[in-house]
């Protein structure tokens, strides 16, 4: 029995639903949202396309005892309006997501939830932390979506000058899902080649690259109000990685014990969530982004300084 959870059933979480539903994923589906009567709706709506599908899925609507036997939960509630006059500055909604997590997080932590939790919400670095210390989960169990996504967009950018899949090119984004983000392209190639040894070849802008993927984002909330295609399919691929025990190796929100908070950065996701994190050698320019880009996050956070460092310690995963 594969059960999914999700918080928040807007653009995000509705679209993971469809995409549980539809592939057949999942079998068992709750959806919780604070609208009853959206939350409904998708319910509704779900279940009418039950008879076209050559799977079926249980869906069940706001009630949070169910998390208890929860295998995955997606917490992907937020106000995306709050980035309408931001300029694609993700910390517009911390104010919003802050409050979301003061009050979802009890209601996770009394239901007994002991799965695994993938946050999707803005700045998805620092509010990963936030959530994962107010529930008590372990850090292993709670992870960001990060730069999983802004991976894929540097992959697309990239394969759009080499006209080639996207899937061929390798290498990671690190940082802040915002815009301190970097990409390493120490780590990049481009079908098995460096892309470092490309560069004078193919006249390659690095750093107009980097830019475009990383205002991809901004340029598809700015045409249709909100993202949601890519984000929900990143998100239900690391549920996936989860399920299978697939041990992937891809770029999330992860705690950095080098640098005291989530980050994005390579690490292996398997059946407890982070499986662990991956340290490969980058180059003095691309530590001091990674270090900078970590600062950023815990500065802009340091208002939950006293919550983050007062509260009880991080707790060991309790096995079910």
């Amino acid at each position: 029995m594969r059960k999914y959870a999700i918080i928040g059933v807007g653009h995000v979480g509705a679209t993971i639903a469809y995409t549980l539903v539809c592939k057949g994923i999942a079998d068992e589906l709750i959806l919780i949202d604070t609208n009853a009567g959206k939350a409904r709706a998708e319910q509704l709506d779900l279940q009418d396309a039950q008879a076209r599908l050559d799977s079926r899925t249980i869906i069940k609507i706001n009630d949070y005892h169910e998390l208890a036997d929860t295998d995955i939960l997606f917490i992907t509630s937020g106000n995306i309006h709050a980035l309408d006059h931001a300029s694609g500055n993700r910390w517009a909604e911390f104010e919003y997501t802050k409050q979301i997590v003061q009050d979802i997080a009890p209601k996770v932590k009394a239901s007994g939830f002991n799965g695994v939790a993938i946050d999707t919400m803005n700045p998805c670095d620092a509010i990963t932390h936030y959530f994962q210390r107010a529930t008590g989960l372990s850090r292993e169990q709670v992870f960001g979506t990060g730069t999983f996504l802004d991976t894929a967009r540097m992959q697309k950018v990239v394969a759009e000058i080499f006209d080639c899949d996207p899937k061929n090119i390798s290498g990671y984004v690190y940082g802040e899902h915002g815009e301190s983000q970097f990409t390493a392209w120490s780590t990049v190639q481009v079908n098995g080649i460096a892309i470092t040894d490309l560069v004078a070849s193919h006249h390659l802008d690095l750093a107009a690259l980097e830019a475009e993927a990383r205002h991809g984002g901004w340029a598809v909330h700015s045409g249709k109000g909100y993202t949601s295609f890519a984000i929900a399919t990143c998100a239900v691929k690391l549920s996936e990685a989860v399920f299978a025990n697939a041990r992937l190796a891809c770029p999330v929100s992860a705690y950095s014990e080098k640098y005291g908070t989530y980050v994005g950065q390579p690490a292996i996701v398997g059946h407890d969530g982070i499986e662990s994190v991956t340290t490969l050698k980058l180059t003095a320019a691309e530590e001091a982004k990674f270090q900078n880009s970590a600062n950023t996050i815990i500065e802009k956070f340091h208002a939950f300084d006293d919550v983050l460092t007062n509260d009880a310690p991080d707790q060991t995963r309790q096995q079910a």
